[in-house]
């Protein structure tokens, strides 16, 4: 499938401090949860270009002709705080285009972007992905809350499919596995949600100027979306239909 996909986010670091009587030391660790919807997708011959998030405060495109390079944008557990405070900015004083504008001129211009679900998309946990009354919101087919709007499923809920056959869903199974979480979000009344968890939106789709976006409001790989979802048959080709519907190959 010749599709060629910007995965944004999806990679942390983490520091540890171990004390151990008098003495301590501290312990890092990186790790990136991108890595099943890369395979997913590759597997299908969509290429996959992963920006780390550390490595999109300085790198993500901020020029229209770079980011058209790409077919499909997906932002995936990367606040706004981390695109619209590059280096220059933050550190130097000066000023860069405001990237967040710009995915909604790329989307306008024919360009696809999704969202996926996780502690730092949507308005994401404390509210500091913040992603609210800002042009991302704009793009999305759905509006977001003012706060922290993460909803917690420790008992596990199983996704409900109410629009079958939408191409996205084609010759998917109706009895999805359980996810862990998701952001809560309400679809705008031009979109259409095609897969809920409970009464809240799970799986939306829109268009937005002579684009298309889509939100997937739960993660993409473990802890919300947990080890069954990853390795259910479905998790790859309902993958490889969003991004091949908002990119326009279906």
């Amino acid at each position: 499938m010749e599709i060629k996909v910007l995965l944004v986010g999806e990679s942390w670091v983490t520091t540890s401090t171990h004390l151990k009587g008098f003495d301590f030391f501290s312990s890092t660790h990186y790790a990136t949860g991108g890595d099943f919807l890369i395979r997913a997708l590759s597997s299908a011959g969509i290429q996959v270009k992963h920006q780390p998030s550390h490595e999109a405060a300085r790198s993500f495109p901020l020029t229209l002709d770079e980011l058209q390079t790409h077919d499909v944008i997906i932002l995936s557990d990367i606040g706004a705080n981390t695109l619209l405070l590059p280096p220059e900015v933050f550190l130097e004083g000066k000023r860069v285009p405001n990237r967040l504008e710009l995915i909604k001129h790329y989307v306008e211009e024919g360009g696809g972007l999704v969202m996926a679900g996780g502690y730092l998309s949507f308005q994401g946990i404390y509210g500091s992905a913040r992603y609210h009354r800002t042009q991302i919101e704009e793009v999305l087919p759905v509006s977001l809350l003012p706060i922290d709007d993460r909803i917690e499923k420790p008992e596990g809920i199983n996704p409900w499919v109410i629009k079958k056959d939408h191409t996205i869903l084609e010759g998917l199974n109706q009895e999805w596995p359980y996810l862990l979480g998701f952001n809560e979000v309400k679809a705008k009344p031009d979109a259409e949600t095609l897969v809920t968890a409970g009464e809240h939106p799970l799986l939306v789709t829109g268009t937005f100027g002579k684009g298309r976006s889509v939100a997937w409001t739960s993660d993409i790989g473990p802890h919300w979306c947990p080890k069954d979802f990853v390795d259910w048959s479905g998790y790859s080709q309902l993958w490889q239909s969003i991004i091949a519907w908002v990119g326009k190959k279906h």
